[in-house]
Parts: C-alpha cells; sequence; structure tokens
C-alpha cells in the first residue's frame, strides 16, 4: 500500500470542459470534509466537484465515492478506481470539471474524470505506508533522556507530555519499532 504526504494538481481542458484533478493526504474523514469544503471554496462556480477516498483505519479499509451530480456511474467510480488500483490509502482524489458547453456522454465522462485522476496521480510521489501506533509511556525523569534518545532513533515522535511527578507522555512511532521501546513500557 501507498501513500502521500502533500497534495499535487493536474489540469486540463477536454472539448471545452476544464477538469481539475487533486490528490492530498488525509488520514480520516473529518480531513477528506476539510479537503472537500476547502476545494468547494477554492472553485465556487464548479458545475461538478466528485471525489473519492480510501483510507485505512483499525477497523479496515474504509472508502468513499461521489458522482457530483454527473450521471450515475461516471465520475466516483473512475476516480475510486485508480486510487484502488495504485493501492493508494489515506488519501482523497477530487475532480472539478467547469462545464464548457459540450456533452461528452456517459463513456466520454467517465474517461475524463478516470484521466484527470490518472494524471495527478502519476504526478505525485508514492511513498510506501507504515503502519503507526500510539502509545501512552509513564517514566521516571532519570529515564527521559535515554527514552528520547530511543525514540528519535527509530523515528518517533512525542506528541503530548505531561511532567508532573512522573512524566507522562504520548508518542506516535512505527508499529515495527515498538519493540525498541520495550524496556520502557
Amino acid at each position: 500500500m501507498f501513500t502521500i504526504s502533500q497534495s499535487y494538481t493536474f489540469e486540463e481542458i477536454l472539448k471545452k470542459s476544464r477538469f481539475i484533478g487533486v490528490i492530498a493526504p488525509c488520514e480520516n474523514e473529518q480531513a477528506v470534509i476539510a479537503e472537500l469544503k476547502n476545494q468547494h471554496s477554492l472553485h465556487p462556480h464548479a458545475n461538478h466537484i466528485a471525489f473519492a477516498y480510501r483510507l485505512k483505519t483499525d477497523s479496515g479499509i474504509i472508502y468513499r465515492f461521489n458522482d457530483a451530480g454527473e450521471p450515475s456511474g461516471t465520475a466516483g467510480k473512475p476516480i475510486f478506481q485508480h486510487l484502488e488500483g495504485k493501492k493508494l490509502i489515506n488519501v482523497v482524489a477530487i475532480v472539478i470539471r467547469y462545464f464548457g458547453g459540450v456533452k461528452l456522454g456517459t463513456g466520454g465522462l467517465t474517461r475524463a474524470y478516470g484521466h484527470a485522476t490518472k494524471q495527478v496521480i502519476e504526478l505525485a510521489t508514492l511513498h510506501p505506508h507504515i503502519a503507526m501506533t500510539t502509545l501512552d509511556v509513564t517514566l521516571d525523569y532519570e529515564q527521559f533522556q535515554l527514552f528520547e534518545y530511543t525514540l528519535k532513533k527509530v523515528g518517533g515522535k512525542i506528541i503530548e507530555q505531561n511532567f508532573t511527578g512522573q512524566i507522562q507522555l504520548t508518542v506516535k512511532l512505527s508499529s515495527s519499532d515498538v519493540i525498541a521501546l520495550s524496556s520502557f513500557l
């Protein structure tokens, strides 16, 4: 499985209609909704803003797609098929269409939405997905320096920290690197 770390955009004109393909990283459905709202605000006069997303969660992969008023199956599904075909997760792909006055037909729409998605994916730098784990850790003050060194060595990050009688941390790191911290758990 693969993911991306930044947003990418592709644009083309096809039979006077303007198609803008966007792919953006999203960790959860709230991030997807925020990106969709952002695209709606950037393109308030667009005729259609179709999308698809795939998210990896603890309970499996969640996906959705939407035709945004285009004939059923001509926009969201071709976008989704490219995400699925490239095994992309934690991404949303959006295709914005400004209608140019020439009808493309259902086959033409399917090809246009799919092509815009394919092109924006080809622009993107794909990274192998690394499963991350969030851990809550309680340490004595004398353990903190060694813990912090070990965490950085495996590429982990401290998300939250609370210094009271003991140090309480919330850390995020690759699931495969949890064993490196086992002496602290």
